[in-house]
């Protein structure tokens, strides 16, 4: 009773955490979330827990490494 809940980071918080504007967001191909609240006829939410993030952006190309990224 007592185990605190999942927290996941959205879309903004996602885009704080690796530090670009959320509308920069679109030009990745951003993992799978670890969670969707909703379905798809209305709007969804996504989200994702700090480890998947922090993974992801340790292996996305950075300034200049974008002909490597298909590796």
């Amino acid at each position: 009773m007592g185990d605190k809940p999942l927290e996941f980071l959205s879309v903004s918080q996602f885009a704080e955490r690796i530090g670009v504007a959320e509308r920069s967001l679109s030009k990745y191909q951003l993992p799978e979330p670890d969670a969707v609240i909703g379905d798809k006829a209305r709007r969804q939410t996504r989200g994702w827990l700090p480890e998947t993030v922090d993974a992801w952006n340790a292996k996305r190309p950075g300034r200049g490494n974008w002909r490597n990224a298909k590796k």
